[in-house]
């Protein structure tokens, strides 16, 4: 049975409560809630947060991934709010740079980590989400609120890395993702049998599949821990324990299981779909998961946080280790553009690389409280300059292979996609700016082996200390794997460090301290 296009995401809420009340929505290790159960205690939280003095400001939800926490992000939707998940592990000047942008009208959180959210969060409200789950709902008020809330309005902000050292907080819309599930649903069968295994954070963009497929399609969501990625003898009989048919995971989690053959020893009995989005999948890693689990459908995903997912390439053929896998064509409501230097389109059949530009229902509203770096970034169509419509200049450089279908070559400055995360190389120079004795440094970006190197000049000073301090300003994806002291730093012409030289001296086998 088949809902009607809903507006807004609490609407499509008590949707699903309505066509699947006793269904599983979400589970975790120690607790799981139907879809009734899921409506009732958002419409409760919803109503706490409702009641804000400041109700046109964001509320972080200050919780580890569970299954309250993603009743919370519903709670905060239901009240008329726009949410912002905080990533709990992140070091404490991180924390304070992300809150003093968001200026959030209060800290949603669970009695467990409330006092580590008092001590993150200074003089901001602090709210616990059982004590709101307690209290009965407004159910007039809540549908006021969910009368109001268009399509376009801010739905969450998710911060993302910036290269000035202060991170960016993106702005989604109900749209965005209602347009996503739609395409979803015209495209794939899932439908209420299906089990989506959640890997990633609720901090981070591909999660929102795991948070909001089970309203769209009546499945349900099973939260795995994240130790369970370090270890596949025991992931895979979980995915089999919950019968796991869908997975949107970053490859690095499938490369894991790819790398120790996991595989070899017990295979996932029920996977339908695997979505894999974040980072180029290495074809040697995906032809070993189609072997031996070749009735699953695979899908390369491509898109990040500014754009959702814009477009995607169902693995119809086999590729040889050396081939590119495509990033395919658009997803449904999204328009996509390939630009050259001067802004000239580059169309499929031109031997060109150009920027990937998005338009279409995947363009979001850009970044909070920042207008330099959104009119940067979102910018007025180029090619249609007597309408106004606004595109998204991804950074990321593509070219139509023969096939017609879309590549992806690299990217346009220092921004890479590093274990599923998306990081500006940058916020990690900008951060080591405050490591004492070191005069200059550049970071560059093994793809191969996928590790972060870090140049440096200076005070030579030993790797333990430098990644010390750097932990204590950025979360661990973020941290080099390799720091190599070179005094000084090579310069090109125009006195900006030589990072193309570093990259060259580093595959030559630079020794590293």
């Amino acid at each position: 049975m088949e809902g009607r296009a809903q507006r807004n995401i609490p609407a499509l809420l008590e949707e699903a409560a309505a066509r699947f009340p006793q269904r599983k929505a979400y589970e975790d290790e120690t607790c799981s809630m139907t879809f009734s159960e899921v409506r009732r205690l958002a419409a409760s939280i919803g109503t706490g947060i409702a009641a804000l003095e400041n109700p046109g400001r964001p509320v972080a939800v200050f919780m580890e991934k569970s299954v309250w926490m993603a009743v919370s992000l519903l709670g905060v939707s239901c009240g008329g709010c726009i949410y912002c998940p905080v990533d709990v592990a992140m070091p404490e000047a991180r924390m304070d740079r992300i809150l003093s942008v968001l200026e959030p009208a209060a800290v949603l959180t669970s009695g467990s980590m409330g006092a580590r959210a008092r001590e993150a969060c200074g003089d901001c409200p602090v709210l616990l989400v059982e004590d709101l789950a307690a209290r009965p709902a407004d159910e007039a008020l809540l549908a006021s609120l969910r009368a109001r809330i268009k399509s376009s309005d801010p739905l969450y902000i998710l911060f993302t890395s910036g290269s000035t050292g202060m991170p960016k907080g993106v702005v989604g819309t109900h749209q965005t993702v209602l347009n996503n599930l739609e395409w979803l649903a015209s495209r794939f069968d899932l439908g209420p049998d299906d089990v989506l295994g959640n890997q990633a954070p609720l901090h981070f963009v591909v999660a929102d599949h795991d948070l909001y497929c089970p309203l769209k399609f009546g499945c349900s969501s099973f939260f795995i821990p994240a130790g369970y990625f370090s270890f596949p003898a025991k992931l895979i009989p979980l995915l089999n324990q919950h019968r796991v048919t869908t997975v949107f995971w970053v490859p690095f989690a499938l490369g894991t299981i790819a790398s120790l053959r996991a595989l070899d020893e017990i295979l996932p009995e029920f996977l339908r779909y695997v979505f894999f989005v974040g980072e180029v999948m290495p074809v040697r890693q995906l032809n070993y998961w189609r072997a031996h689990v070749p009735s699953a459908h695979y899908i390369n995903l491509y898109g990040s946080t500014e754009m959702y997912m814009c477009c995607y390439y169902e693995v119809d053929r086999e590729y040889a280790e050396t081939d590119t896998l495509p990033i395919g064509g658009p997803c449904g409501g999204t328009g996509i553009l390939v630009l050259d230097e001067m802004d000239r389109e580059i169309l499929p059949g031109m031997e060109e690389t150009g920027e990937l530009c998005i338009r279409g229902f995947a363009v979001g509203p850009g970044y909070y409280r920042d207008p330099e770096q959104t009119a940067r970034k979102f910018i007025q169509n180029p090619l249609e300059p007597a309408a106004r419509e606004m595109i998204y200049r991804t950074g990321d450089l593509v070219r139509y292979g023969n096939d017609g279908l879309l590549e992806f070559c690299g990217r346009a400055d220092h921004q890479i996609k590093h274990l599923g995360y998306r990081i500006e190389l940058g916020e990690i120079e900008a951060a080591a700016g405050k490591v004492p004795g070191i005069s200059s440094c550049a970071c560059v970006y093994d793809q191969k082996k996928q590790r972060i190197l870090f140049f440096y000049d200076g005070t030579e000073t030993d790797r333990k200390t430098i990644s010390s301090s750097l932990s204590q300003q950025l979360p661990r994806y973020m941290l080099p794997s390799r720091y190599v002291y070179l005094d000084p730093l090579p310069r090109n012409a125009s006195g900006k460090i030589d990072r193309k030289f570093l990259q060259e001296q580093y595959e030559k086998n630079i020794k590293s301290c």
